[in-house]
């Protein structure tokens, strides 16, 4: 299925936030993802279903100081 993330136009092979995020080799990562301008809570990314031209946000925090 295609969707837009962060601006980008991307092919999902799976059907979850969580495969999503594996596909980008995102795993472990502290992230906030937002669907159609909706948060979606971590303990929801395995469950959460994705749908053709869903529009997903994804922010991952970047350590430093």
């Amino acid at each position: 299925m295609k969707l837009t993330v962060n601006g980008d136009t991307l092919t999902l092979t799976g059907t979850t936030i969580a495969d999503l995020v594996t596909q980008l080799e995102l795993t472990g990562r502290r992230l906030a993802v937002e669907v159609n301008r909706e948060i979606i809570p971590k303990s929801q990314h395995g469950e959460f279903t994705l749908n053709e031209g869903d529009v997903v946000e994804i922010v991952h925090a970047i350590g430093g100081g």
